[in-house]
């Protein structure tokens, strides 16, 4: 099987939102861990892991805390991630040939079940399966993790979008903020390192530092032009 990047994303039904706190989200990014194996997974446990100074609380399953840990067999490489109020956005590649499908049904319908389970509700949570497109085109490739990492940016300054962002000291000080994706960890500062697989895009960034240095300068300079068939939404 040759190396494929995927970009995913799905969406709540009717636009809905599908996370409605940070329990929500906690628990999405658990089952990012948790159903990314080969292996038949229960998904009724999460741990969080504290850092002895309160820095981040990493994900996992029940069995992460016990000495010895049972080695995953991954079904995809998780490169890059973001939590939205009504969408997710994914990064993967396929371990095995069917991996991202049987990753995405056990991701959906694990996530949909705990939403519903909780909020006395019934019916679909997603608007369909999901969607995905395969990134071939080398700007594309630049640009996608990039753009999945800028999404928040929604929620405090959406004139990104159209090349309109002046206040960039402030954009930069949101996305540092903001936890629920896989920016931190490209940063440097350890969230939720468990749940993504970075060597391959921190080698084509050239390491921490450089994806440090180079977040300002894709905000000056990025453009949805770049990746208009990429972005799926």
């Amino acid at each position: 099987m040759d190396f494929q990047l995927i970009h995913v994303l799905n969406r709540g039904v009717d636009k809905r939102k599908i996370f409605l706190d940070d329990q929500d989200r906690f628990r999405f990014i658990h089952d990012l861990f948790e159903f990314n194996d080969q292996k038949k997974v229960n998904n009724v446990f999460h741990s969080f892991h504290k850092h002895e100074h309160n820095e981040y609380n990493d994900i996992g399953c029940h069995y992460i805390q016990k000495p010895a840990i049972p080695k995953r067999n991954l079904l995809v490489q998780i490169h890059a991630f973001c939590l939205m109020p009504n969408h997710y956005h994914l990064l993967l590649s396929p371990k095995i040939d069917t991996g991202i499908s049987q990753f995405m049904q056990k991701l959906n319908m694990g996530y949909s079940k705990y939403f519903n389970e909780k909020y006395k509700r019934k019916g679909t949570l997603f608007e369909g399966k999901y969607k995905s497109v395969a990134i071939k085109n080398e700007s594309h490739f630049i640009y996608i993790p990039y753009y999945i990492h800028f999404n928040p940016l929604d929620l405090e300054a959406p004139e990104w979008r159209k090349e309109e962002l002046k206040n960039y000291k402030k954009a930069m000080n949101f996305l540092n903020q903001y936890r629920w994706s896989s920016h931190l960890d490209f940063m440097g500062k350890k969230n939720f390192p468990s749940v993504t697989q970075r060597t391959f895009l921190l080698k084509v960034f050239g390491g921490q530092e450089d994806y440090k240095n180079s977040i300002k300068a894709h905000l000056k300079d990025f453009s949805l032009e770049n990746i208009k068939d990429n972005t799926l939404e």
